[in-house]
This record gives structure tokens, C-alpha cells and sequence, in this order.
């Protein structure tokens, strides 16, 4: 089997079944109820290491799972740091290990998306190592067993959000039961990450919370896509747009109707810094 090997197992989050099993049972008791009725087709979740933003990522995908007899096969799955310059990146083929197993990449969609429109291609052997992806991983390996997978990273452009769509479709007329998960942290503020319009302290971190994450979360809330994506490309308050945005359109394709807002913090509140990072977890229904 030509299986890619985790990057950042035993660092952002841990490294063995024992531990990684044992981490995610402390994480699903921190988490709450999934909000909203309906089926969950989809959700946008952080990258952060386990530490920060686990709880979040973690209870988001368990809801993707609340419904044993409509247990999905296929998870499309969109991430990455890009630009709207950037390429569009797929690994079409093979097996993505995880500490607690491996997950089979679906083929079948990913042959149609190459066929159709332009790529980057990974394999095993050749990728760049990509947190905003395999961090949600054992997640999905925990909670919804032996499904594929369909790892995605599409730039923040309104022809990305076609791509999604295209995801979809070609889902449903395969007859899989496909739910969508996009990766990305909201504002990155301070020293480290050179944006401190507010300056430091209390005033920032209100602002990044009430003003400048809000406003983009909001706009997922509303499932406005295209709207994401600009807003983001404006005030810097989502780091991975386009996974945000492709997962609304991908959802909206399945049959997604409203969105719910599962949690909302910061890595301030974790562990205060001058430097920290928003997090949202957003649950869509049918």
C-alpha cells in the first residue's frame, strides 16, 4: 500500500493509538451538546495543536458521527495555507496513516476532479507537510471508523468554490454518503505574526474576539461563501478561506440549510500571550 506518514504526530498532537485514544476521550468530556436539529453534513474546525484548539475540532467531527444509522463514507475533507494565486492541491490516491489507522483516500472522486480541472498532485512520498488537514484526521478515524477521505486544498478564489461543488456532486452520483469538514484558524494577532492594529493588551484582544473574528464568522454562519472569502482576504481574520468557503458551498451541494456555532475562543484564553490566534467550530444541517 503506498501510505503517506503523519508529519505531525508526536508534536501538534500525540503519537501513539494509547495516547492519541486517551486524548480524545479527555477532549470529547470537555465538549457539549451539537447545536442545532439535522442531519450534520458538514463543519468548519481549527488546526491548532491539540492543545489550543483540539476541544473544538474534536467535538465538532464527533457531531459529524451523532447519527449511527447515517453513518457517512466519504469525508471531503479541505485545508491548506494558500493564497488566491496558489495552486489547487489533491492527493488522489493511497492511504493517510494515522496513529490510531489508516484512512484510504477516495479515488474514485479524485479521479474525476483531475480529469476536470488542474491540481497539484500528492503522494505519499511527495507532499508538504500540512497541519490544517492531518490534525482533524484521528478525529475522523475515531469517531467515523473506516471511511475515505478526500484531502482538498483550494485557493480562496470564486473558481475554488466550483471545484467544491464539482466535490459534491460527483459524491452524490457515486451514491456515497459524503459529510465535508473545512480547516482553518481565524485572526493570527500580534508580534509573532506581524498584524497588531489594535496594539496590545485588553483592547486587542476584545477587538480580534467582538469586531475582526466575528465579522467573518458571521458570515459562515450565513453560509455566504463567497462573502468569506473576501472578508477574510480584507481584514486577515481566516487563514484558510478557502477550505472555509469550499466546505459551505460543498455542504450546501449535500443539502445544508443553516449553520450552528458549536464554541468560539482564542489561544489567549488557553494561555495568554501577546501573540494568539482565534478559533471557531461551526456545525451545518440539513
Amino acid at each position: 500500500m503506498d501510505i503517506r506518514q503523519p508529519d505531525f504526530a508526536g508534536s501538534w498532537y500525540p503519537g501513539t493509538q494509547k495516547e492519541c485514544i486517551r486524548a480524545i476521550e479527555a477532549l470529547v468530556q470537555e465538549g457539549g451538546q451539537c447545536p442545532g436539529e439535522g442531519v450534520c453534513i458538514g463543519g468548519v474546525v481549527p488546526h491548532a495543536g491539540w492543545y489550543y484548539s483540539g476541544r473544538l475540532a474534536c467535538n465538532v467531527i464527533r457531531c459529524l458521527a451523532e447519527h449511527e444509522h447515517q453513518r457517512p463514507d466519504t469525508c471531503i475533507i479541505f485545508g491548506r495555507h494558500l493564497h488566491p494565486t496558489s495552486p489547487n492541491y489533491i492527493m488522489s490516491r493511497g492511504y493517510w496513516r494515522t496513529p490510531i489507522g489508516d484512512l484510504e483516500i477516495d479515488a474514485d472522486i479524485a479521479e474525476s476532479l483531475v480529469a476536470e480541472f488542474d491540481f497539484v498532485i500528492e503522494t505519499p512520498s511527495r507532499h508538504d507537510p500540512d497541519n490544517t488537514i492531518e490534525l482533524q484526521l484521528p478525529f475522523i478515524r475515531y469517531f467515523l471508523g473506516q471511511i475515505k477521505i478526500l484531502p482538498l486544498g483550494l485557493s480562496p478564489t470564486k473558481e475554488s468554490l466550483s471545484i467544491a461543488r464539482k466535490a459534491a456532486e460527483v459524491a452524490k452520483s457515486l451514491g456515497r454518503k459524503a459529510v465535508v469538514i473545512g480547516s482553518t484558524d481565524l485572526t493570527h494577532y500580534g508580534y509573532n505574526y506581524g498584524f497588531m492594529p489594535k496594539g496590545t493588551g485588553e483592547v486587542a484582544v476584545q477587538w480580534v474576539k467582538e469586531d475582526n473574528d466575528r465579522r467573518v464568522i458571521e458570515l459562515m454562519l450565513q453560509m455566504d461563501a463567497q462573502s468569506v472569502i473576501q472578508e477574510a482576504l480584507r481584514n486577515q481574520n481566516a487563514c484558510c478561506s478557502g477550505a472555509a468557503a469550499c466546505a459551505i458551498e460543498a455542504t450546501k451541494v449535500l443539502g445544508a440549510k443553516k449553520a450552528f456555532e458549536v464554541d468560539y475562543y482564542t489561544s489567549y484564553d488557553v494561555r495568554p500571550d501577546l501573540s494568539f490566534v482565534g478559533y471557531v467550530g461551526i456545525l451545518f444541517r440539513g
